[in-house]
């Protein structure tokens, strides 16, 4: 019997400085069963970092031709694919392809090391194309079924908080 994905209940009040953008977000986001606790908050700050009206979670470890967040035109038309970890040169063809911006959010520091020294290459031909490595210890301690999260945006920074405790979210820029 297969096991059924954890679904969570999400609230994110965000006061983005650098984009100047300032809104409450109501999420329902389902956790794959083999998902981290981690990887999973890392969803949520991809979502965060590029929060839209139209922005959404899609099916993402569920289905191969989805990235894990994508905003649509109102003709269905990706005008932003988010992917998440290191995506081969196939995976990267297929988004570029697809979409009129991408964005991959790194976040094993070796592994995300690694994948930049042997991709490097092929990350410079996609030109709407930009990578991000995001470093956050002690981000699973945020995961709960239900979530009331601050998050502020300074600087490059991100500052994620609940009632409990507050994580320091530093973002690498490629």
């Amino acid at each position: 019997m297969a096991i059924n994905a954890t679904i969570h209940k999400v609230t994110v009040n965000i006061a983005d400085i650098d984009r100047h953008y300032y809104q409450d977000h109501e999420l329902t986001v389902a956790q794959h069963p083999s998902e981290t606790d981690f990887r999973f908050m890392i969803r949520v700050i991809a979502f965060i970092l590029n929060a839209h009206e139209d922005l959404h979670f899609t099916q993402g470890l569920c289905n191969d031709d989805e990235p894990e967040l994508w905003q649509k035109s109102l003709t269905d038309e990706i005008e932003l694919w988010i992917d998440l970890g290191q995506p081969d040169e196939k995976r990267l063809r297929k988004a570029s392809s697809r979409a009129q911006k991408v964005k991959i959010y790194t976040y094993h520091e070796r592994k995300a090391k690694v994948w930049r020294e042997h991709y490097q290459k092929h990350l410079k031909r996609f030109t709407h194309l930009s990578v991000c490595h995001i470093q956050a210890e002690g981000l699973e301690s945020l995961a709960k079924r239900s979530m009331q999260l601050q998050c502020t945006i300074q600087e490059g920074a991100l500052y994620l908080t609940d009632e409990h405790t507050e994580v320091l979210v530093t973002l690498q820029h490629d």
